[in-house]
């Protein structure tokens, strides 16, 4: 049961460090690894560029929370509690998303994958950790 649930966490933790240095090394604008990253003009170089180190911030954040999925893969007894808050703090992350109240937003095909896999695949994969463990003990 654990392979599985190994791979799952490895090929999670990529996509999230590969999401992360997309933002992190290039700011809001992004590389562009998913899209075009020309979708706004800077009216306010200054107020933009500290905008911009702080979201760059966040998304070393996020990379390191996507390495630490790819750690768990290979010591999830060892990691388990931190797994589970990672996916926790994953979880109150979707719920932000909905305080912007657009649900025709929240709805679509942009951010509503994301949105699911936030509210319901990382609590799952949480319980899954939580009852492989608690079998394996």
């Amino acid at each position: 049961m654990q392979t599985p649930l190994r791979m799952i966490l490895a090929i999670t933790g990529c996509v999230i460090v590969w999401l992360g240095l997309n933002v992190g090394l290039g700011g809001i604008q992004t590389l562009g690894w998913q899209g075009s990253a020309d979708f706004m003009d800077v009216t306010d170089e200054a107020i933009y560029a500290i905008r911009d180190n702080h979201v760059r911030f966040i998304a070393g954040v996020w990379s390191a929370v996507g390495l630490l999925m790819i750690a768990g893969a290979f010591w999830i007894r060892q990691m388990r509690g931190l797994l589970l808050s990672l996916f926790a703090m994953i979880f109150v992350g979707g719920l932000m998303r909905l305080s912007a109240a657009d649900f025709g937003l929240l709805l679509s095909a942009d951010i509503a994958p994301s949105l699911i896999a936030e509210l319901v695949l990382f609590p799952l994969l949480a319980l899954w950790i939580y009852r492989s463990e608690a079998n394996a003990q």
